[in-house]
């Protein structure tokens, strides 16, 4: 039969027909499972109960146990034998147009008749069927034909007398129904291999399980918030990382530019070297200034070390300078007797022999010149030394900034890894815990604990 079913009437309609009797606690799971999953337990079984008190083909018993009436109402009784001839569903149009047709009496009154009467069931593309052409007891479980077959025998079955029962529905094997019956408590042996279903257990057993299902839901709605956040803070974290590349890139550029500009000083100090050494003629000065400007240039490997000679370098030229100054004073006032020592260094430098020979032509206009040059090369040092000092200041200041921004960003890292680490210890006692609970409930003294109370809940039943 095409088409599904629509209503929640028509649902308990169809259950109740398959398990013939059942109480409200036991018809709730199945409407929850079928047509109200977006909804609680408590609200789907207030709807339920306010729908069978609605409908008068729903009866109860004094044991608060509800059953489908099939007897119908005498004014369907005409409807109900079209369908037994056409032996399909019928939508109320097509029956109004044969009984245009056919110039007949009304076969339906009106449609809540149907709806009120427990041998119908209305499909969702609009057609009326038989309840027995809904109910296939090959699309039921095998849990809930045992169930069936159990309550149409309460005094209990064996094994082999359910397997009878239920392979008339379905293609089993007697060790399925074996497994069935082992795996659920709510199944009792009363005798050697005779069984029984206890429906209060059955409760018992489905509030127990939805309460563990509820337990494990919020630790699964924990744990994906507990992701989340770590998730988020992983961002953070990466997002930092990236803006500390980025200020390292930073550095790097202001330790390039800084390596140019004393790469910069450096040349104007070698030519402002070459221009002394034309000045002073004593080797051991030339040697010591020469062991100097190496000694300079290997300190400047590192960046930090650097920032720090800078200042004592600067001061080293300055007295350089005094003492230079100092030399050509000494010089200008002891030209003569320098003139004498150049005679004798003739021998052992054949290159400051031209030089010497050519100071002594041209001394007066090459003293004058290198006056008003030495004069312009003080105050261009000055300059530099103004600059570069004030430049040295920036680069230290920025240079402490950065690596303080560069601790806390580790610091933070150590906390967030920290925290990291804890989260993962709490999830991993979480799993041990939910193993652990796990395996006390497959405890068999558990199971044997959970029928105990089961059997007094059913004998204070029928006591009261």
């Amino acid at each position: 039969m095409g088409g599904q079913l629509c209503t929640l009437t028509d649902l308990l309609k169809k259950t109740l027909f398959f398990f013939e009797s059942m109480t409200v606690e036991e018809i709730t799971p199945y409407v929850h499972r079928e047509i109200l999953k977006d909804y609680s337990i408590d609200h789907v079984s207030e709807k339920v109960k306010l729908c069978l008190q609605q409908h008068p083909c729903f009866c109860h018993n004094d044991k608060k146990q509800w059953y489908l009436n099939l007897e119908g109402e005498d004014n369907n009784e005409q409807f109900y034998n079209l369908l037994l001839t056409k032996q399909k569903p019928v939508s109320l149009k097509e029956l109004q147009k044969i009984n245009s047709k056919k110039k007949k009496k009304k076969v339906v009154a009106e449609e809540a008749a149907l709806i009120s009467d427990g041998r119908f069931v209305q499909l969702n593309n609009g057609y009326w069927g038989l309840i027995e052409w809904v109910v296939e007891n090959s699309n039921y479980t095998l849990k809930q034909l045992v169930i069936k077959a159990l309550k149409w025998h309460p005094t209990g079955l064996s094994s082999q007398q359910l397997f009878d029962i239920v392979s008339n529905w379905k293609e089993i094997t007697i060790h399925d129904i074996d497994e069935i019956l082992a795996k659920f408590p709510y199944f009792e042996q009363i005798g050697e291999g005779v069984w029984c279903y206890n429906g209060q257990l059955h409760l018992t057993y489905e509030n127990i399980l939805k309460r563990f299902l509820t337990a494990l839901e919020r630790q699964r709605k924990r744990w994906h918030r507990d992701r989340e956040y770590w998730r988020s803070q992983v961002e953070v974290l990466q997002k930092q990382l990236q803006e500390v590349k980025c200020s390292y890139k930073e550095v790097s550029a202001a330790l390039a530019q800084k390596v140019e500009e004393t790469n910069k000083k450096d040349s104007l100090m070698t030519s402002l070297a070459e221009k002394d050494l034309l000045l002073s003629l004593r080797k051991k000065e030339i040697s010591r200034y020469k062991e100097h400007l190496s000694k300079s240039e290997n300190r400047a490997n590192s960046i930090l070390h650097q920032c720090r000679l800078w200042v004592q370098k600067a001061r080293n030229t300055e007295k350089e300078n005094k003492k230079l100054q100092d030399t050509i004073t000494q010089n200008q006032e002891s030209l003569e007797s320098l003139f004498t020592k150049l005679q004798q260094y003739k021998e052992k430098d054949r290159e400051n022999k031209a030089k010497i020979a050519e100071l002594k032509d041209m001394h007066t206009t090459r003293v004058a010149e290198l006056q008003t040059e030495i004069v312009e090369l003080k105050q261009k040092l000055e300059r530099l030394q103004d600059n570069n000092q004030e430049e040295e200041n920036k680069l230290k200041e920025e240079i402490s900034l950065l690596s303080n921004d560069l601790k806390e960003a580790l610091k933070v890292n150590e906390d967030l890894q920290r925290s990291l680490k804890m989260a993962h210890q709490e999830l991993n006692r979480a799993k041990d815990e939910y193993k652990k609970m796990e395996n006390r409930l497959k405890n068999p003294f558990i199971r044997i604990i959970l029928k105990f109370c089961g059997l007094l809940d059913h004998k204070t039943g029928q006591a009261l």
